[in-house]
């Protein structure tokens, strides 16, 4: 029996939702054939799909829906049998996401999600890796916000530098325009879902050291001159300060692949986030350090993830952001990128030359996001042969570095451009 093309699981979820109102609109452009969702509950995927068509107009009845719960491994291992491509939507990963990864290797079947998990996404690469390479099939996490934007800005910017690229910090600036604010204050900004992940992440964030020791028992080298990291610092007169998402780990871990693969010098990187002004950066600094607390102590913990609307001051909320909220909330990835001219002595001299990259797009959580998961999955689909032979568990930057996803993404509002040079 011939596979569907793709999958998407966790269709009856805020996001799943999302990846299923776009796959509609998409699937004839990017030539998908036959394509599926799946949950546990027949009822709502039944009522997923005539919200999606009454959205957006597209014939779906040829979406074939099927059942699977997390809990069920012989249903997640009959999901995966049936599709080349599987798109988890189902998360925190920590907690659902492995039990899915296993039943996609073990059946040949590749595997995307949006996590922005580096516990999870690391640990899947050390469990995981041999095994997908063996079954000639690609496990890659973060196709997502976190961390397409970051991980492929880098690529691009690479390809575009002329010279020897050495370093790249991103700037992180989110905008909702005041009329939007007041319906933003009943439904917040993020959904719940994604405030789970995080509060999971912080919790078990001391974990990292030691699964990193096991994952790259070898550090990579150290590059002249290091790039530190910068805390509370002004920039074109706008505050900022460190984002701790997950796009360093994503990045750091393509940069690992790339220098032992393919002996390329590797990158270093930084990334931070707009923080307002001089005082709402400190409220933020206090604000971080209070949750950080918080998730530490289990019932302050548990608080926080029944309360989510008031622990995050009204950003989160378990209904999720409104569709006007969602789609006109606006980013913009300023990525600065130094290095040196082609003809530098990179070993005796200081970096001589910047170009400077933005990625730049709307509703990042779940309009952006669900687009590059999308992306990705065509891009396996279609462009296999332009990816690492092997498979494996991979991240965006080393699976699509030499595929046209980029321009897929830019396709669909997604944009990457270089906007200065000097």
């Amino acid at each position: 029996m011939s596979r569907l093309d793709l999958v998407i699981f966790g269709a009856t979820g805020f996001t799943g939702k999302q990846a299923v109102i776009y796959m509609a609109k998409l699937a004839k452009k990017y030539g998908i054939g036959s394509w599926g969702i799946a949950g546990r509950s027949e009822t709502k995927l039944n009522s997923v799909m005539k919200e999606v068509s009454n959205k957006t107009g597209e014939d779906v009845s040829s979406v074939k829906i099927i059942l699977a719960d997390i809990d069920d491994e012989k249903a997640l291992k009959d999901m995966c049998s049936q599709t080349r491509v599987i798109v988890n939507c189902c998360g925190p990963y920590r907690m659902y996401g492995e039990p899915v990864v296993k039943a996609a290797v073990e059946n040949k079947t590749n595997y995307v999600d949006v996590s922005g998990e580096p516990q999870f996404m690391e640990l899947m690469q050390l469990r995981y890796d041999e095994q997908a390479r063996e079954a000639g099939v690609f496990v890659i996490s973060a196709c997502g916000w976190d961390s397409i934007p970051c991980d492929l800005g880098v690529i691009f910017l690479k390809k575009h530098f002329a010279g020897t690229l050495h370093s790249v910090e991103s700037y992180l600036n989110n905008y909702l325009p005041p009329e939007f604010e007041k319906e933003s204050q009943k439904r917040g900004l993020i959904n719940y879902g994604t405030w789970e992940s995080l509060v999971y992440g912080i919790a078990h964030h001391d974990e990292l050291p030691a699964l990193r020791k096991k994952l790259y028992p070898q550090p990579l080298p150290r590059l002249k001159p290091k790039v530190e990291r910068q805390k509370l610092h002004k920039k074109d007169d706008v505050w900022y300060l460190p984002f701790l998402g997950a796009d360093e780990s994503v990045v750091y871990r393509t940069q690992r692949y790339l220098y032992h693969k393919e002996q390329q010098r590797p990158i270093q990187f930084k990334a931070y986030f707009k923080s307002g002004s001089l005082l709402q950066s400190i409220l933020t600094i206090f604000g971080a350090v209070l949750l950080f607390i918080m998730t530490k102590i289990s019932f302050l913990r548990k608080f926080l993830l029944r309360h989510p609307k008031i622990c995050s001051l009204g950003m989160v909320t378990r209904e999720g952001p409104t569709d006007n909220v969602m789609n006109n909330t606006h980013f913009t990835f300023e990525l600065v990128g130094k290095g040196w001219e082609s003809d530098a002595d990179v070993d005796t001299s200081e970096p001589n030359k910047i170009v400077v990259a933005k990625v730049t797009g709307t509703n990042p959580g779940y309009g952006a996001t669900v687009v590059a998961i999308l992306m990705s999955a065509v891009t396996i689909l279609k462009e296999r042969e332009n990816m690492p032979r092997a498979g494996g568990v991979l991240t965006p930057g080393a699976a699509f570095k030499d595929t046209n996803i980029i321009q897929k993404l830019i396709e669909n509002n997604l944009n990457y451009e270089i906007v200065g040079n000097k």
